[in-house]
């Protein structure tokens, strides 16, 4: 099934939504309209029980290369009291809604990622990117500072000191050293990343959705907790987990030396 708003689509296929950002003639830029339609695709899939993963990637050769300044430029002539409120409006919503999804979210990234871009990527749990994709924070260049979450995600995925030279000196970086860094699970040639998405895509959506629910909570409590803290957390949804229909059945195929099937419940 696929739905076909202006500017961004959602297709689903076998517990898989896909969320396509879809400007390709402008990279993905992010208009207001966009931005609206996203948020509205991000809630929606996030809340579908028969979704079970999400993948998020751009249409054309660009993952997304963040705001549309044209757009922003005529925002802060004519609005200027307005034209920020977008980041509250609609950044950071789609942001929490990736992170905060009860199921597994893959960053499919296409091509070039910039900005707010790179905050909706490292918004989800899992990346892969084309060979020849190009990353930037991009925002100091043009007199800001971080938004759609960048200053937290991008200092624990790549850690601090390296995040910060990223965002100070707005360093384009590749594909290749993103890996390196830890930021993507796989670096793959351009004609392999449909099909690479859509293996591991799969590979999620017949997971344990609920454990892999619990697990995202627990990995993003975990910033700033103590260790008391963390083993209380995950003492309690280690019993949740555990009272699952998944974890029943994994339980006694293992005992029978038998394939498990999950079923997300």
């Amino acid at each position: 099934m696929t739905d076909r708003g202006t500017q961004v689509l959602v297709h689903i296929r076998e517990s898989v939504a896909t969320i396509t950002l879809n400007r390709p003639e402008r990279g993905n830029a992010l208009t207001t309209e966009l931005k609206r339609e996203l948020v509205a695709a991000v809630r929606r899939v996030g809340s579908d029980e028969a979704v079970r993963a999400v993948v998020l990637t751009g249409n054309g050769p660009a993952f997304c290369v963040g705001q549309d300044l044209a757009e922003h430029a005529e925002t802060l002539r004519t609005r200027p009291d307005e034209a920020f409120d977008t980041v509250s409006a609609h950044y950071n919503p789609i942001v929490h809604g990736l992170a905060t999804m009860p199921k597994p979210v893959l960053a499919s990234i296409n091509g070039s990622c910039a900005g707010a871009g790179l905050g909706f990527a490292l918004a989800c749990d899992l990346r892969i990117a084309v060979s020849d994709a190009r990353f930037r924070t991009a925002f100091t260049g043009i007199g800001l500072t971080c938004d759609s979450g960048v200053s937290a995600s991008l200092a624990r995925a790549i850690g601090s000191a390296r995040a910060s030279q990223l965002v100070l000196l707005g360093e384009p970086f590749t594909a290749e050293q993103a890996a390196d860094w830890g930021m993507l699970a796989q670096v793959v040639a351009p004609e392999q990343l449909a099909e690479t998405t859509e293996a591991l895509a799969g590979r999620l959506a017949q997971g344990p959705t609920r454990a892999f629910a619990e697990a995202k909570l627990a990995i993003a409590a975990s910033w700033g907790s103590t260790l008391d803290e963390t083993l209380h957390r995950e003492a309690e949804a280690q019993a949740r987990a555990g009272a699952t229909e998944d974890h029943r059945r994994a339980t006694d195929s293992f005992t029978r030396r038998q394939p498990t099937t999950f079923t997300g419940q």
